[in-house]
């Protein structure tokens, strides 16, 4: 993160750092930026003073100049990992156990429709790049995402999805759901197009509901809500929240199931919530994600798939 020639930050493990260098000049870091740019075949300057990019190891780079930037040209890379993340790395990492990943592996197998919620950088793709390792490689997937460097003039997501469900796939990713293409998103599912993923940004499950919600509006303005709740409820079947914790660290804190539409409201049943232990203090989180009582109740795709485990 550069904000302005003389201050470089850098994010490690989650925590941010200020680098002790700088650059020369302002003049120097716009020559920097211009060649950023320049490789995509782009430009920026003070009339078109905003611009999304990828460098050619596929890192994305947003660039913002003055006049809009009060303290000087400001760049934001953003760096991935050069190996795939899996579900052992989560493992790993401490975000999910053997256990639950062998449920979730049963549930992407026998084709749950699956969301995944979160916060900025709770680590959603992460997330749905590793669960898209238990797809088995004989189905046809489209995944779709946005990407704003591209700047392709009047094509939206939303004709990305349309056109993606003519194509026959078994499955179709969205990276995330941000507008109106949820509604979209969810017509998929609820026609066929089992065992679908995408993302949404929310910070509990059911804000996650609420928010689809929202999204679902922004694609058709007049559709009754109890008609967006109840395709809601039919086309999700499972959400996967995630959250970055005080101490930086990234857990799944709720495997949820959704079960149907009463009363004007979705109804949830939490399968795995995650719950702190005693170790736990103000500096270091420590907990695990705990089997509720709860039974799952939508047992019908696991059947049919064979599958005879419990979730």
């Amino acid at each position: 993160m550069i904000n302005g020639p003389k201050n470089v930050f850098i994010e490690q493990n989650g925590r941010l750092y200020k680098l002790d260098k700088q650059f020369e000049s302002q003049r120097k870091l716009e020559d920097v930026i211009q060649r950023i740019v320049g490789l995509a075949g782009r430009e920026v300057n003070q009339a078109n003073p905003i611009c999304d990019t990828r460098l050619p190891d596929g890192s994305r780079v947003n660039v913002v100049l003055p006049p809009i930037a009060l303290c000087g040209p400001t760049v934001t890379i953003r760096k991935f990992s050069k190996t795939p993340m899996t579900i052992a790395k989560l493992i790993e990492y401490g975000s999910i156990t053997q256990e639950i990943a062998d449920k979730l592996q049963l549930l992407v197998k026998a084709k749950y429709n699956i969301f995944i919620s979160g916060g900025t950088g709770s680590g959603k793709t992460t997330f749905l790049n590793a669960l898209s390792n238990y797809i088995p490689k004989d189905e046809r997937v489209i995944t779709i995402e946005d990407s704003a460097e591209l700047q392709i003039e009047g094509i939206t997501i939303r004709d990305l999805i349309k056109s993606s469900l003519r194509m026959r796939p078994e499955r179709i990713i969205v990276g995330e759901c941000r507008g109106g293409e949820a509604l979209d998103m969810l017509q998929a599912m609820n026609t066929g197009h089992d065992g679908s993923l995408s993302t949404g940004h929310a910070n509990s499950t059911e804000d996650m509901l609420s928010r689809l919600e929202t999204m679902v509006l922004q694609g058709a303005a007049g559709l009754p809500l109890e008609a967006i709740r109840q395709q809601i409820a039919s086309a999700v079947d499972i959400i996967i929240h995630l959250s970055r914790l005080r101490d930086k660290s990234r857990k799944t804190m709720e495997i949820t199931e959704v079960v149907g539409y009463e009363n004007g409201k979705i109804i949830l049943n939490p399968l795995y919530v995650f719950e702190e232990d005693e170790k736990s203090t103000l500096e270091k989180v420590s907990g695990k994600l705990k089997r509720t009582d709860n039974k799952m109740q939508n047992t019908f795709k696991l059947k049919l798939s064979g599958f005879k485990s419990e979730i």
